[in-house]
């Protein structure tokens, strides 16, 4: 109690002629202060000064213990206590004399006495009370309490302390302690020494909390309303003291010092529950019935997981790190949650049952709240949106699955905390974005293509490599994309694959048709049918049909061939990607490029088709049309058209890909044989044809079929015989005469329309008035 040995042998000698002067009185009915001032002269003491303090000291204890903080309250007519202000003050002007027969010392006995043997009835009291008022008699027991520490190292107890105790209690009488009294002005006095000699001794805190624990069992016991007040003061200082670190218990408390944090959570507890009782009994309500201890716990969870997470962001922000600073907030929540689960968890667990899934899922909303804010910034892909998202969907996955393995034992097995976790979606976020790249990529490709199409020349001469420059162009921009796809840091490549396919599919489609459509039409090279009249030979009725149309060869063929290509890079790009089900979808991307691969087909096949019509009656027109047998028969033969044809035939073979170089001849050949017919049956007005010519004609379509026989170094034999059927069915007719024919087409029509012979034939439409006489 810091006393030195002299004024504690000056205290002794004063009790023992106390004790001897009062004998057979109890000490409860003595006021010891105004005792000792009688005991006591300043000869007892080194000095004067010394003695006047010492008197100034006991004059201010019955000060506080009779007026300012008594037993009972003061009367207002009593005029004792205005007496005793008044000796007071003058005694601490200057000394009192206090000698036995000394008339101050009498008048301040006589006031003394009367205020401290009052008693609630009015009757005299034979027990004094001078030191029972509250809070005084509370801090002269905090005062005696402290003699239970050693004075030469503050954070120890005396060896002696049970017998300190046992001495202590003996002034419960004169102060008016109760154990109640003493279990909370004791548990008070250890954990203030705790935090007052720098939070280093824990058996200190330790002991506090246990002493605790019987202050909650004294609290339930007995509705005192002077017990509550101490008892809300006493524990709100010692609540507000633990919460303020364990509101963000991770900047107090780690691994090495969990010990502490499970004292100081207890405390806390044990605090908080004893005074929500205590308001409840004081305002007489019916207490719901909620888990105090979970509440609690679980607002320091949250609580400090908030903290954490502001802290982490700023810190993030301050870091020379190129990753983007969500990213790193995720690896830091991350390895925080691991903490919480191994470190803190266990030690929260005793009171909150789900204390791991509470701390994951407040980490998750705050996180999800700043990956809210960014995604809604968020308006194309970038690989740092890319890497936030993905870092989310990883943090996410950690989280959810601690909040799982948490709520293993839970009555609702964890439904609450795992509903609580609005999932954030960053797959589907990451998909969105991908589709706008997509988007993005192929409008811009069809853009390309309506441009250069507009634009491009096709002079297949002046290009070596025989294919049309913005079909090179397109399938490049193509191949680019994929490859910019598969190197996007994503994980569901084979999932949104399809959609840049179908993209590029539908791209190319586009391409190919608009490339087919600038190649003409076959029935744009065909000159019109001459109409069915009758007329004179030198007649007009048969014009040529001017054409200026220039096909554009565009390749389709290349197109097609460079499409395989693409589909083995894009399987070997799943092959290589890290997602599930590779396999599947690799296999169903056997039918890529449904759509442009048909219009290739197509495209193929009415390329050839419309070449063979521009060279047969277009480009050799001047020799088929306005050439062969017009005129007289026999020097109007075919041997032109064929050198020329020959001619087209070797360009054709110079430039054309090697894939469908036969079939663009094969449909030469066979719109030559078609070109030969026309010649025959609507070679209009300026052609006749006698029974002499039959064998000009079918030595002419003879030369016709060797030019593309070419003795065996041509098409096969058994191919040109197929397509020349048609001709040569068509040639007896012309060694046929006219009577024959007629009977022909008589009996052929009666078959068909089932006339009889005294019928009169179907006429055919004719442009003009047209009568059978």
């Amino acid at each position: 109690m810091r006393v030195s040995e002299q004024t504690d042998s000056r205290i002794r000698r004063g009790l023992l002629r106390i004790a001897a002067g009062q004998l057979g009185r109890r000490i409860e009915s003595m006021v010891l202060p105004l005792e000792l001032l009688q005991q006591f002269k300043s000869s007892d003491f080194p000095n004067q000064q010394e003695y006047e303090v010492w008197q100034k000291r006991n004059l201010k204890i019955l000060e506080a213990g009779l007026l300012l903080h008594p037993h009972m309250p003061l009367d207002k007519a009593d005029t004792a206590p205005q007496r005793l202000r008044q000796i007071i003050r003058g005694g601490l002007e200057r000394p009192i004399e206090t000698g036995k027969q000394s008339e101050s010392m009498q008048v301040l006995r006589s006031t003394v006495m009367s205020l401290a043997c009052r008693s609630f009835d009015g009757s005299t009291s034979e027990t004094c009370h001078w030191a029972d008022g509250v809070p005084f008699n509370l801090r002269l027991y905090q005062m005696l309490l402290e003699a239970c520490f050693d004075v030469n190292e503050e954070t120890s107890v005396v060896e002696e302390v049970d017998e300190v105790l046992e001495l202590i209690k003996k002034t419960w009488v004169v102060l008016g302690i109760n154990q109640m009294l003493h279990n909370l002005c004791f548990s008070w006095v250890l954990f203030h020494r705790f935090v007052a000699t720098g939070q280093v001794e824990n058996d200190l805190l330790f002991a506090a909390n246990n002493l605790l624990a019987e202050v909650e069992n004294d609290a339930k016991a007995t509705k005192d309303s002077v017990y509550s007040t101490t008892l809300s003061s006493t524990l709100s200082r010692i609540l507000r003291w633990a919460e303020k670190s364990l509101l963000a218990y991770h900047d107090t408390f780690y691994s090495g010092n969990i010990e502490l944090m499970q004292i100081v959570v207890s405390l806390a507890v044990i605090s908080a529950k004893i005074l929500v009782d205590d308001i409840s009994n004081e305002y007489r309500k019916k207490r719901k019935e909620v888990d105090v201890a979970c509440d609690r716990v679980d607002n320091y969870i949250r609580s400090s997981k908030m903290e954490t997470v502001k802290s982490s962001k700023r810190s993030s922000k301050n870091q020379q790190n190129p990753l983007p600073v969500l990213s790193i907030l995720a690896q830091d929540l991350t390895e925080l949650a691991l903490n919480e689960k191994e470190i803190y968890s266990p030690i929260m667990k005793r009171w909150h049952p789900l204390a791991a899934g509470t701390a994951v899922a407040t980490l998750h909303a705050c996180y999800g709240n700043e990956l809210k804010q960014f995604v809604s910034d968020i308006d194309e892909l970038s690989p740092d949106a890319v890497q936030v998202l993905l870092a989310a969907d990883k943090l996410e996955k950690v989280l959810v699955q601690i909040a799982v393995e948490d709520s293993v034992e839970s009555e609702d097995g964890g439904k609450a905390i795992i509903q609580e976790m609005a999932p954030y979606e960053a797959e589907t976020v990451i998909t969105s974005l991908v589709k706008v790249w997509i988007r993005t990529r192929v409008d811009r490709l069809k853009e390309w293509v309506d441009r250069n199409l507009q634009q491009e020349v096709w002079n297949p001469q002046a290009n070596k490599e025989r294919f049309a420059p913005s079909a090179i162009e397109v399938l490049r921009t193509m191949d680019e994309t994929i490859e910019a796809f598969f190197l996007l840091p994503i994980i569901m490549h084979p999932n949104l694959l399809p959609d840049l396919m179908n993209g590029l599919d539908r791209c190319l489609q586009q391409y190919v048709l608009k490339a087919k459509s600038g190649c003409g039409t076959q029935s744009t090279f065909i000159p019109p049918m001459p109409a069915l009249t009758r007329c004179k030979t030198g007649s007009k009725l048969f014009k040529k049909k001017e054409k200026s149309y220039t096909t554009q060869r565009r390749k389709p063929q290349h197109i097609r061939t460079q499409l395989e290509v693409l589909g083995k890079k894009i399987i070997n790009h799943l092959r290589n990607s890290k997602s599930a089900h590779v396999d599947d979808i690799a296999n169903r991307m056997e039918k890529k490029f449904e759509l442009s691969a048909a219009a290739c087909v197509e495209g193929i096949q009415q390329l050839c088709e419309v070449t063979a019509h521009k060279v047969v009656f277009h480009d050799l027109s001047h020799v088929l049309w306005d050439g062969l047998y017009v005129g007289d028969v026999s020097s109007s033969r075919i041997e032109p058209f064929l050198q020329e044809l020959e001619q087209h035939l070797v360009v054709i073979s110079a430039t054309v890909h090697d894939r469908v170089r036969t079939r663009v001849i094969t449909d030469v050949m066979k719109t030559s044989f078609e070109g030969f017919l026309f010649v025959l049956l609507a070679g209009g007005p300026s052609r006749a044809f006698t029974l002499q010519d039959s064998h000009t004609l079918e030595e002419d379509f003879k030369f016709l079929m060797d030019l593309f026989w070419s003795n065996g170094d041509g098409l096969p034999a058994e191919l040109i015989d197929k397509l020349s059927t048609t001709v040569k069915g068509i040639l007896p007719l012309f060694r046929t005469d006219t009577e024959s024919l007629i009977e022909q087409f008589r009996r052929v029509t009666q078959e068909s329309f089932g006339f009889s012979s005294k019928s009169r034939l179907p006429l055919p439409e004719t442009s003009g008035q047209w009568s059978p006489c």
